[in-house]
């Protein structure tokens, strides 16, 4: 079974890339048929043949479902999933076996005994096979199967105290006597089950040596219908496939090595599909032929063998690798479809129709199918750590926005205002807008113009919430005629270069606020550096003298420690004669706690305790969790740290100003007219923050699967803008950073079916019901004071630290600033570090700095109401649309602009 002859041959063709191999062209038309059954997952297990004592038996030594499993030497337990690592000359051997031995395809087998009576007919009416040793291939082929199972724990322990170890080899191991065709008891009690497909089929590999044997016996069969064969598979899976290599003494290792090559191409993407749809022994030489021109060989001198590599991450697609061999496109080179382009993919996205709100009916045609589900896929675990979540993120931003606004426009909008005005703009959007992942939010440049428009009107003696209102009604039909006209399509010219630059200013606010509101408790609550225990002085804590006629002491009785005070005899006196403590040491202690304790809980379903459902539970609730912990822990020190203060009131923050805002009546008439050219700035200005947020949550990388509608969701801004200052509330938008943790607490993770197999991510848990459930929290809020009150500020701070961080991750910006604090030989293996020189990168990264770093000094400025209009202006590509051939990483580029 030496190396085939010509296959150096056979495969040299495969190593011009513009070139075909035999093989691939042979497979083209196999995997390029059409099919509507998708082939199942196929579980594999090996088994070895043993002497145990004076009989023969078949025992369970690995197996498969994507990563290889293998009974350690010791029998009690098996190994940790792992990469299987294949000799070359294994492979080779396995090429001669398939192709000198009995392949026997579509056999109607319905007993282990039936198939085996089969290929031995077969390999006798060939020749390959003396007739007087069909007797022995069959007992030898129908021994028992003993199978590795886990002991349960009272069973372990009861074999630690027998002295015969055959009573605990068979506590580690069940077998079968006989193969019966219903499965055991134990077969449907195995836990294993669990981590395969339900519609997964079985590939049963039997490698051994005997001594009757002058040559090998092997058979490579598929059954025409899978069947469950009892005893023979470890679980009760239908075997499909079975592959047997019996041959001569001496060479153990070898035949295991070959079982070992066979079970890995059976849980190959690519070769399983052969298998299924091979209709010869030459269709299965060809897939094993393509197996070996991807195979990857590692020098023996630069690596161990013992050591077991570790499932990677992720895995990638077979698709892709099916796809060379498609029909449909043939002739184009690397399974590349012809003429796809960015277009179709940006299609979805906007369009400018040619009719009037175009763009709004396609957004409404494609939202309305998925109205029902938008409710019910709501009704999960993970919606309820999320609600929780953005809950908490809301209220926290409406106090802080409330409480600054009040002080722009001398409480003509408040804390309740902004509480209202949350509840009412966030549920409406949420449930009729085209995007409901989205969270409104009030934003720095609102509160900037609010503050000018404020100053504006009280020194030119213009009633400001009459002003304000017309503004909020031109601002509307500004929106109005931009979702008219699909103006919404500039956003097809927005490159990642604004989505980044965007992003990361918003999440730098967030960390930044979050450190500067921590940084005020240390002024207000400063630290008592000067504070000596054991002196009374510190705190007006005095020290009386003894009755001065009692006493020959001559002392500073004021200067005295308490010890000393009470061992002359003085008293202390006052209320204050105690520790007095560090209220921003402890505000510290909470607002660091939540974020690292959310970041670690955050992380734990990565970990390797508890079970997989458990962890994600954990991590789940981990925001949840970590608030509880520090807010118990604030009240059983029982300090009076900064607490969170929600209105108690259903009223206007003003005493003299009402709910509704009449439109006429206090203001000159042309200040109706005038007022179109602030709303004009107000419009560029929420259209740009809108629109730039939106892009962000819809990105390809969220998987979104219920397409997005950005000329539905300004419709509604307008007309929440409209209803806002009819109602003297505050004006709300996209809010960046909070809807990238509403989509982050909603991640779709895939449960791991394979042991080994990292979860993969699926997309966005896409429904309306819990921003609803924010929006509406927030609004009854205020009959919530009695339980809110016992939240500190410093762990709402903590949350907001987080959200900033958490923003961060995913963002290629942020990645690329690491690297000017790594060494080259340290840097990860980005795909846009193989295609553009890192003296480039830098340059690029230190233009996007720059950029950021001017934004953010003009966002403390008057001209902060502008930053979005220059954040997109810096990213926006006027010439054309940017194609996803473009996009693709392995485009060489001879200039900055990328999309990587």
């Amino acid at each position: 079974m030496g190396v085939p002859v010509g296959l150096i041959e056979i495969l040299k063709p495969s190593l011009n890339n513009n070139v075909l191999s035999p093989a691939a062209e042979r497979l083209r038309y196999i995997l390029g048929e059409e099919d509507d059954m998708p082939t199942p997952t196929l579980f594999t297990e090996m088994d070895t043949l043993q002497q145990d004592g004076d009989e023969l038996e078949w025992k369970e030594s690995a197996r498969w479902v994507k990563f290889e499993e293998k009974v350690e030497e010791g029998g009690e337990r098996w190994s940790k999933p792992h990469v299987s690592t294949l000799s070359l000359h294994s492979l080779f051997e396995l090429r001669t076996c398939i192709q000198t031995g009995t392949v026997l395809l579509d056999l109607e087998g319905y007993s282990l005994p039936q198939i085996v009576d089969e290929i031995i007919e077969q390999q006798v009416d060939e020749g390959m096979l003396s007739p007087d040793l069909r007797e022995k291939i069959s007992f030898v082929l129908l021994r028992k199967h003993r199978h590795q199972t886990k002991k349960p724990i009272h069973r372990s322990l009861a074999d630690m105290g027998k002295a015969s170890g055959g009573g605990a080899r068979h506590a580690q191991s069940r077998s079968m006597n006989d193969i019966s065709d219903t499965p055991s008891t134990d077969q449907l009690r195995n836990k294993f089950m669990k981590k395969i497909p339900r519609d997964a089929e079985a590939s049963n590999v039997l490698v051994g040596e005997v001594d009757f044997l002058d040559k090998p016996f092997v058979a490579f069969v598929r059954l025409a219908q899978a069947t469950t064969l009892g005893g023979l598979t470890e679980v009760p899976v239908p075997t499909r496939f079975l592959f047997i290599l019996l041959g001569p003494t001496g060479k153990a290792k070898s035949y295991n090595q070959i079982g070992r090559a066979i079970a890995t191409l059976m849980v190959d993407d690519l070769f399983s599909d052969v298998a299924y749809k091979a209709r010869d022994r030459e269709d299965l030489i060809a897939g094993i032929d393509e197996f070996l021109d991807e195979v990857i060989v590692l020098p023996p001198g630069e690596w161990d063998p013992k050591i077991r590599i570790e499932p990677p991450k992720k895995v990638t697609s077979a698709d892709k690798r099916k796809s060379v061999f498609s029909l449909n496109e043939l002739g184009q080179p690397n399974g590349a479809a012809g003429g796809g382009g960015g277009l179709a993919e940006d299609e979805e996205i906007v369009c400018v129709c040619g009719r009037f709100c175009g763009g709004l009916f396609l957004d409404i045609k494609r939202k309305i199918p998925w109205l029902l589900s938008d409710f019910y896929e709501g009704f999960h675990i993970q919606s309820i750590s999320a609600v929780l979540f953005i809950y908490l993120g809301c209220i926290t931003n409406a106090i802080t926005f409330g409480g600054l606004l009040g002080d722009a426009t001398d409480n003509y909008q408040g804390v309740m205002e902004s509480f209202l005005g949350t509840a009412l703009s966030g549920t409406v959007f949420c449930l009729f807008s085209g995007q409901p992942l989205i969270i409104l939010s009030s934003t720095g440049p609102i509160l900037i113009f609010e503050k000018l428009l404020f100053e504006f009107s009280k020194n030119n003696g213009i009633d400001y919430m009459e002003l304000r209102l017309w503004i909020g009604i031109h601002s509307c039909l500004q929106c109005f005629l931009l979702v008219a006209t699909d103006a919404s399509y500039i956003i097809k010219y927005m490159t990642r270069f604004t989505e980044e630059g965007f992003s990361s200013l918003i999440s730098f606010i967030f960390i930044s606020d979050a450190i500067k509101k921590m940084m005020g408790s240390f002024k207000y609550y400063p630290i008592n550096t000067d504070f000596k225990p054991d002196y009374v002085t510190a705190y007006k804590c005095e020290c009386l003298a003894p009755d001065p006629s009692e006493s020959i002491l001559s002392l500073d009785w004021s200067q005295l420690s308490k010890k000393e005070c009470v061992k002359y005899g003085g008293s202390l006196v006052g209320n204050t004669c105690k520790y007095v403590p560090d209220l921003a040491l402890m505000s510290f202690i909470l607002f660091f706690g939540t974020y690292s304790m959310t970041v670690s809980l955050k992380k734990f379903k990565f970990s390797r305790y508890f079970p997989t459902k458990l962890r994600k539970l954990i991590s789940d609730f981990s925001i949840f969790m970590a608030i509880m912990t520090f807010v118990g822990l604030d009240r059983l020190i029982g300090l009076k740290t900064p607490k969170l203060i929600v209105p108690t009131e259903f009223k206007p923050t003003r005493p003299d100003r009402g709910w509704i805002v009449l439109p006429f009546g206090k203001n000159p008439w042309w200040v109706y007219l005038a007022s179109f050219v602030p709303a004009l700035l107000v419009t560029i200005l929420i259209f740009m923050d809108q629109q730039i947020s939106a892009v962000i949550v819809n990105r390809k990388e969220n998987k979104l699967r219920k397409g997005c509608g950005y000329h539905l969701d300004l419709f509604w801004v307008g007309v929440l803008m409209a209803a806002c200052s009819f109602l003297g509330l505050p004006w709300y938008v996209a809010a960046t950073v909070i809807s990238i943790a509403h989509i982050d607490s909603l991640k779709m993770e895939s449960e791991s079916s394979a042991p080994g197999e990292q979860p993969q991510f699926l997309g966005v848990r896409e429904q309306r019901l819990t921003g609803i459930l924010v929006f509406v929290l927030t609004g009854v809020s205020i009959f919530l004071a009695p339980i809110l009150q016992f939240i500190p500020m410093p762990v709402l701070y903590g949350v907001f630290l987080y959200m900033g961080v958490a923003s961060l991750s995913g963002i290629q910006f942020w990645e690329r600033i690491k690297l000017y604090m790594m060494p080259s030989k340290y840097q990860p293996d980005f795909p846009f570090l193989r295609h553009v020189p890192l003296r480039r990168v830098h340059l690029f990264t230190l233009v996007q700095i720059i950029c950021l770093a001017v934004l953010w000094v003009l966002k403390s400025t008057v001209l902060a109401i502008l930053f979005p209009v220059m954040a997109g202006r810096t990213g926006l590509n006027t010439s054309r649309p940017v194609t996803t051939a473009e996009r693709r990483p392995n485009r060489k580029r001879s200039h900055l602009r990328w999309e990587l």
